[in-house]
């Protein structure tokens, strides 16, 4: 007597890989927008980090490095005028932004006594840039 071998079909197997196209054609952009929103947390956390450590700067040197001396000057003491009569190493590191680029430094800035902002993912400006004037408080 031959026994039937059982197995799926492939209309089931096709409707099976639709099933799973549908849910990670829901699931994936939720994730990946995620992905993005904690990039850009990130970047507002080590913007004020560094905010506070211009601040700290400031109150012992009375002044902010120049876009010249940059953020380097909170990391090694500047050799260019002004040249700071009180210097501390203020970090142990400037920080890249989360997509791996600089972040940009303008004393004075146009928005404030300084400005920090990363460009984000796309490094030109546009609404995912990261700026310290625009973060809350």
């Amino acid at each position: 007597m031959r026994t039937r071998q059982r197995g799926f079909t492939f209309i089931e197997i096709m409707v099976v890989v639709v099933i799973l196209g549908i849910l990670a054609g829901l699931v994936i952009p939720r994730l990946i927008g995620r992905a993005e929103e904690a990039r850009k947390t990130k970047a507002a956390v080590q913007i004020r980090e560094l905010v506070n450590a211009l601040e700290l700067y400031r109150l012992d040197n009375s002044t902010y490095p120049t876009t010249e001396q940059g953020l380097k000057a909170l990391v090694e003491k500047p050799t260019t005028e002004p040249e700071p009569n009180k210097w501390k190493q203020y970090m142990d590191r400037i920080p890249k932004d989360p997509w791996g680029k600089d972040y940009t430094y303008i004393c004075p800035g146009t928005h404030g006594s300084f400005d920090i902002y990363s460009l984000g993912a796309d490094g030109e400006e546009s609404e995912d840039d990261v700026q310290s004037w625009a973060l809350p408080d």
